[in-house]
C-alpha cells in the first residue's frame, strides 16, 4: 500500500514556511503499514495541482492533500479537486454548524460570507470534520484510489490525521502490522555505538531494521519490524530489545517513543520529588524551553535566570566579578558560580549552568568559538565540564542543550 503526500501553497516554495506538515503524515501512514511514494510540493495554481493529482493517482493508493483550504480567493485547492473529480460544490450543514460554533464562541466576530462559504464540499466527498478550524478534511474516492485533502495548518491537520484520517484507512484496508521502537543514547559516537552493536545486528531477522540517526551528541537506534502477525511482531521486537540493552546500559536513556530525554528528566524529578531551576548564557533559555515544553513541568521546574550579559552574571547572579577577570567568563569556575547562585535563587535540589562561547565572534571571553561550559548543582556540591563544540553557532548552542541533559541524567538517575 503507496501513498503519495502533496502539499499545495506558494509559501513553501519560496522558503516562507517549512513544510512540517508531511514529516506528520509519513510518519502516521507509516505506522500503520503504508509506505510514502513520494511527497511533492506545488504551486497555488489550478493547472499544476490537476497535474499532481493525475500523476499522484497514478503513483500510489492514498492520495493526502494539504493545504489551500482557506477562505481568500488565492485558496483554490477545493474547487480545483471539485473540478478533478467532475464534481460541484454543495454546502455541507454540519461544517456550516461547526463554523458557527467557532465564531460564537472562539472569534466572536461577524460571520462574513468568505466564512460561511468554508462550509461547500465537493458533493462526492465524505467530510471530514475539523474541530479546530473552519476548513473541514474531505475524503473522496475514484477508480479505487483514496484522495484525502486536508487544511495546512498544522495542529488542525494533525488532529484530522489522528482522529479521522488514520482510523478510516485501517478499517477500509487490510494493512501490516509495523512496530518501532527508538531507543535513545547520548555520550558515545554513531561509529564507536555502530561497532559495538555489530555483533548483535547482523543476528537481526530479516524483518526487523535497524537505523542509526545522530544528532548533535546523541544517537538514535530505531528498530522497525513489519509483518502480517501482530503477535509475531511485537514478541520478535521484545526480544530483540532485549537482546540489545544490556550492550549499551552505559549510554542508554530512554525509549523516544515514549519520552524525550528532557520529560524522561523531568518524570525522573517528580518520582524524586526534586526540583530544578537553570542559569543559561550561551544556551539563551533553550533548556528552559525545552523542559517547560512538557506538561507537568511545573511540578520541579521552578524558574531560570537567562544570564547573557557578563554584567547580568554579576547583577543578577551575584558571581564575583574578580572571579570572572580572573578565570574569564567561559570558564568552568564561572559555570559553577551561576549554578550555585541560580540553585539559592529559586531554593531548587538541582541547578544546570551554561556559559560559553557559540562565536561567530568572541564576545567577553579570549577562549575559542565553540567552548562550552556546563555546571550541575547538586544537593551534594557541584560539578561541570568544558566542551568544544565546534565553529557552527546553531550547533554549538543545540549541542550544549543535549550535553546539558546528558549529564543531568547521568547524576539524577544515580539515585
Amino acid at each position: 500500500m503507496q501513498a503519495e503526500i502533496v502539499t499545495i501553497g506558494d509559501e513553501i516554495l519560496i522558503g516562507q514556511i517549512v513544510d512540517t506538515n508531511s514529516a506528520v503524515i509519513s510518519k502516521a501512514l507509516n505506522k500503520i503499514g503504508v509506505s510514502v511514494y513520494q511527497i511533492t510540493s506545488v504551486q497555488d495554481d489550478k493547472t499544476h495541482i490537476l497535474k499532481s493529482l493525475k500523476e499522484a493517482e497514478e503513483n500510489a493508493d492514498i492520495v493526502i492533500v494539504t493545504g489551500g483550504l482557506g477562505p481568500t480567493k488565492d485558496d483554490i485547492t477545493k474547487t480545483t479537486i471539485a473540478e478533478y473529480f467532475n464534481d460541484t460544490l454543495v454546502q455541507s450543514e454540519a461544517v456550516l454548524q461547526n463554523i458557527k460554533h467557532l465564531w460564537e464562541n472562539y472569534i466572536k466576530q461577524p460571520l462574513s460570507q468568505v466564512n460561511i462559504d468554508q462550509a461547500l464540499v465537493p458533493s462526492k466527498a465524505t467530510v471530514l470534520m475539523n474541530h479546530f478550524g473552519s476548513a473541514p478534511g474531505m475524503w473522496l474516492e475514484k477508480n479505487g484510489k483514496v484522495f484525502i485533502s486536508l487544511p495546512g495548518v498544522p495542529f488542525e491537520m494533525k488532529a484530522l490525521i489522528e482522529n479521522e484520517v488514520i482510523p478510516k484507512l485501517r478499517k477500509q484496508f487490510k494493512l501490516p502490522y509495523i512496530m518501532h521502537k527508538t531507543l535513545l543514547t547520548y555520550g558515545l559516537g554513531e561509529s564507536k555505538l555502530a561497532e559495538r552493536i555489530e555483533p548483535w545486528e547482523d543476528n537481526l531477522p530479516e524483518f526487523i531494521k535497524l537505523a542509526y540517526l545522530p544528532n548533535l551528541g546523541k544517537v538514535r537506534l530505531r528498530l522497525s519490524a513489519k509483518g502480517i502477525d501482530k503477535d509475531t511482531v511485537i514478541a520478535e521486537m521484545t526480544k530483540q530489545v532485549d537482546s540489545l540493552l544490556p550492550q549499551i546500559q552505559d549510554v542508554f536513556v530512554g525509549f523516544e517513543e515514549d519520552q524525550s530525554i528532557e520529560a524522561i528528566i523531568g518524570r525522573k524529578f517528580t518520582e524524586l520529588k526534586k526540583t530544578l531551576s537553570t542559569a543559561e548564557s550561551c544556551t539563551g533559555g533553550k533548556i528552559a524551553e525545552r523542559l517547560t515544553a512538557n506538561s507537568g513541568a511545573s511540578a520541579y521546574f521552578k524558574g531560570s535566570v537567562v544570564s547573557y550579559a557578563t554584567e547580568a552574571k554579576i547583577d543578577v547572579l551575584k558571581v564575583d566579578e574578580a572571579l570572572i577577570n580572573k578565570f574569564s567568563v567561559v570558564s568552568t569556575q564561572v559555570a559553577e558560580a551561576m549554578a550555585i547562585s541560580v540553585q539559592k535563587l529559586f531554593k531548587t535540589d538541582y541547578a544546570i549552568a551554561t556559559t560559553g562561547n557559540a562565536g561567530p565572534t568572541k564576545g567577553d571571553s579570549n577562549v575559542a568559538v565553540g567552548t562550552v561550559c556546563i555546571a550541575i548543582a547538586t544537593p551534594k556540591g557541584v560539578f561541570s565540564e568544558i566542551f568544544s563544540l565546534g565553529n557552527h553557532r546553531i550547533k554549538v548552542i543545540n549541542k550544549a542543550v543535549n550535553k546539558a541533559f546528558e549529564m543531568l541524567q547521568k547524576e539524577i538517575f544515580k539515585n
